[in-house]
């Protein structure tokens, strides 16, 4: 995917529906180009091409769901890398925010980095930092790893800081996942007692999925950004939760 691809992905994502001709205005190319660049990218499952538009797919790809919001991810992941010291042991959990956290970690080689994120393990792979990947069944939709023996594997590690992705946060639910069997290894995380921390953009906050997570009160602190209800960030507070928020 060259670099007009990915600009056309992420105004997709961000915005769920842009016609070829601002695509095409956006990016400078004529929409001969921008429809051929469509073609490419719905054959590859990244979006859906509809007369005259693209659409956005809710999709667990990861490279698809990075595209969404793409530099605020950035700053939030910048923003939890800062909150790791060298020497520590983390774990991330699979998402799009928290592969761009790792990336960040991997320059530090003092850093071990337990995941279930098949994902994020392979993006690692020359990095500097100490990997460990937990087994489990391969859930290749998420390309990470869940069920049972993943669980008995989080049994058998240490951690100081565990990262987690959500799917949505409404006020009477809590934190919800999309996944049952992800939510179930995020649950099992949650229970070792390591300072949990929330990293997700407010686009999550105000959504619900039915596989509800443990109860907030094992959450440590939230990071996403600024474009969070101010509702939501008086509830979380109140909880005892720390939230922080990153600007544009």
């Amino acid at each position: 995917m060259n670099l007009r691809q990915q600009t056309i992905l992420q105004q997709v994502n961000d915005r769920k529906r842009v016609s070829v001709s601002e695509l095409s205005q956006t990016t400078q190319v004529s929409e001969v180009t921008i429809r051929q660049d469509l073609n490419l990218l719905e054959k590859r499952g990244l979006l859906k091409r509809v007369h005259g538009s693209a659409v956005a797919l809710e999709s667990d790809d990861i490279d698809v769901r990075m595209m969404r919001h793409f530099s605020m991810k950035q700053k939030l992941a910048n923003h939890a890398a800062s909150l790791v010291n060298d020497g520590e042991t983390i774990f991330i959990e699979s998402g799009s925010s928290n592969a761009l956290l790792a990336h960040q970690l991997a320059k530090r080689p003092g850093i071990t980095l337990v995941t279930v994120s098949g994902y994020i393990a392979r993006q690692l792979k020359d990095s500097a930092c100490e990997v460990i990947l937990l087994g489990g069944i391969y859930q290749k939709k998420s390309d990470s790893m869940v069920g049972p023996l993943t669980q008995l594997c989080l049994r058998h590690v240490n951690f100081s800081k565990a990262f987690i992705g959500i799917d949505g946060y409404q006020m009477d639910s809590g934190f919800t996942g999309r996944d049952m069997l992800r939510a179930d290894v995020i649950n099992s995380v949650l229970a070792k007692g390591a300072e949990n921390i929330i990293l997700a953009d407010a686009s999550k906050f105000g959504q619900v999925h039915q596989n509800l997570l443990t109860t907030d009160s094992v959450i440590s602190r939230v990071i996403t950004d600024n474009r969070l209800p101010a509702c939501y960030q008086q509830q979380l507070a109140a909880q005892g939760i720390q939230v922080d928020i990153l600007g544009e």
